[in-house]
């Protein structure tokens, strides 16, 4: 096995995208029908001598928004992104991130939390940590997220499914705004020094690349309490949602609510519960 997997990996892909996928002129006398790395270097906004670097294996630690612009200049699939990223921890010698004097990060729900979303069934009602991790959840919300693939994962994340699963950005039709206040919340609502919002920031950065590092770096954007999505349910249609959230602040977690903002959206929701006409009533937007 090659000691230098991490410089294989960007040489091999460099030289598999051809300057037309990249949206390069070909040019003349290529010795490869690949990028040359001067070319790669400029698309993802580095120097040609730290590419040489890291292709060789003199440098063996590039950060999350390098790899990020590098999976991003090479158009890099979901799995050869994550890849990537492991690769890179591998050349490193480990994950350093890992720290003993990190805090708790909260992985469930307490009880009387759970016994609060048990009472407020069949609404779509979730609670999430302060990274997106959803740790409990209401049957209602099952049955309205559920078929989008958000539950797919273990433990779902929210920031995981909006930004890598490809359902998504066909599920929300405001997904601008969506991620916008997604990753608002999570820049504001942890100290930035945490360790699991840095893992989870690095992940992001290079899986999903620019969507995600430049919402990242946006110190401007705050997040909102309230808010409203525009969802396309697989079987309930065209779902308008307004969204409600009651932090705990005790377990750095939040609640999560989401009612219907009209009465088509009411009267889906009903027939998705199995309930009769009517017995969910839209609140409507306040503002």
């Amino acid at each position: 096995m090659s000691d230098n997997e991490l410089g294989t990996f960007l040489r091999a892909w460099r030289e598999a995208v051809s300057p037309a996928e990249a949206g390069l002129p070909a040019g003349s006398r290529r010795r490869t029908p690949g990028l040359r790395r001067a070319e790669l270097a400029t698309l993802a906004g580095i120097s040609v001598e730290y590419l040489t670097r890291l292709e060789q294996g003199r440098d063996r630690n590039p950060s999350a928004q390098v790899l990020g612009a590098l999976a991003d200049a090479l158009n890099l699939s979901l799995n050869d992104r994550m890849l990537l990223r492991r690769l890179t921890k591998e050349a490193d010698g480990g994950d350093p991130l890992v720290c003993a004097a990190a805090p708790s990060l909260s992985r469930t729900a307490r009880p009387t939390v759970r016994a609060l979303l048990d009472r407020m069934e069949p609404t779509a009602a979730l609670v999430v940590n302060w990274i997106g991790d959803v740790l409990a959840h209401t049957a209602g919300y099952e049955r309205l997220v559920g078929p989008i693939g958000l539950l797919d994962d273990e433990p779902p994340n929210l920031l995981r499914y909006l930004f890598t699963d490809e359902r998504a950005r066909s599920a929300y039709r405001d997904w601008d705004r969506v991620a916008d206040d997604l990753v608002a919340r999570l820049r504001h609502g942890v100290p930035l020094r945490d360790p699991h919002l840095a893992e989870l920031a690095d992940e992001l950065t290079v899986t999903a690349g620019a969507d995600f590092a430049d919402r990242f770096a946006d110190l401007a954007t705050t997040p909102r309490q309230t808010g409203s999505q525009h969802l396309d349910h697989p079987e309930a249609g065209s779902l308008r949602l307004l969204q409600e959230t009651l932090a705990l602040p005790d377990e750095g977690q939040r609640v999560i609510v989401l009612l219907p903002a009209d009465d088509a959206t009411a009267a889906a929701l009903d027939r998705l519960n199995g309930r009769r006409p009517g017995a969910l009533r839209a609140v409507g937007e306040t503002g």
